[in-house]
């Protein structure tokens, strides 16, 4: 399984960034997606997840209302749209994918519930 994260990069404060994560070696629309972000000494925390059919989603408080979560089935992608950046968003961003094993779904926001993870991309708000 690899999950491949794209589209960091710097922008100044009140800008807009749009990141991806292509996954291959699974199943794609067999897992809910999320993304997450860590800064450097900090825990890495939750920022959105949607379910496998791309129907639900849920965001962290601090990011509600900025950024948007999507995915595209047929092209294995997930995507987290980010508007009104602010420095506070400055951080490593990484996407994973968390396994439908039940017949209910529910959305995921803790790390250990996510089976995969990809390898990060770091985005950089300038005040």
């Amino acid at each position: 399984v690899q999950l491949q994260a794209s589209g960091g990069g710097s922008v100044q404060a009140g800008g807009s960034l749009r990141l991806s994560c292509a996954a291959s070696g699974l199943i794609f629309p067999s897992y809910g997606m999320g993304w997450f972000r860590q800064v450097p000494g900090k825990e890495r925390e939750f920022v959105a997840t949607i379910d496998f059919r791309g129907a639900r989603t849920t965001y962290a408080d601090s990011v509600k209302g900025r950024f948007a979560i999507s995915r595209d089935n047929a092209k294995n992608t997930v995507y987290l749209q980010m508007n009104s950046l602010k420095p506070e968003d400055t951080a490593v961003y990484y996407c994973a994918a968390d396994r439908k094993d039940s017949v209910i779904y529910y959305l995921k926001t803790r790390e250990y519930e996510y089976d995969y993870w990809g390898q990060g991309t770091l985005v950089t708000v300038s005040s």
